[in-house]
């Protein structure tokens, strides 16, 4: 009988938990200093790191982070291992193109939901 190659595990829903992440990214966890600014409302932090940080609700995050030299806008949920807050699967991550393309249709959408 041949060998068969592993299967891969199938993309479901319950893969996108994170702290069932095989390698989650490194993360500096931000330090309590606030910045100045309107938009940090929501408890603005800036780390050490230079990443601006929102929370939204419970473990869920706004950050602006810089990917390959590009800064982007990343909504993702965290969870804590051993002390720590890391980042997990369930999230996007967009460009400032598609930041800002978000906010022109945003109010759109609130009118879409309230319907």
């Amino acid at each position: 009988m041949p060998k068969t190659k592993k299967k891969q595990q199938d993309s479901s829903s319950e893969s996108d938990s994170g702290p069932e992440d095989r390698n989650p990214p490194a993360s500096k966890k931000p330090k309590g200093s606030s910045g100045p600014g309107e938009a940090k409302s929501a408890s603005g932090d800036s780390g050490g790191d230079g990443a601006t940080t929102w929370t939204l609700e419970g473990l869920r995050q706004v950050r602006i982070n810089e990917f390959r030299g590009r800064k982007m806008v990343d909504i993702r949920e965290f969870y804590e291992k051993s002390g720590e807050t890391l980042p997990g699967k369930k999230g996007i991550s967009l460009s400032i193109k598609q930041w800002k393309k978000l906010l022109e249709v945003a109010e759109e959408v609130t009118r879409a939901v309230e319907n």
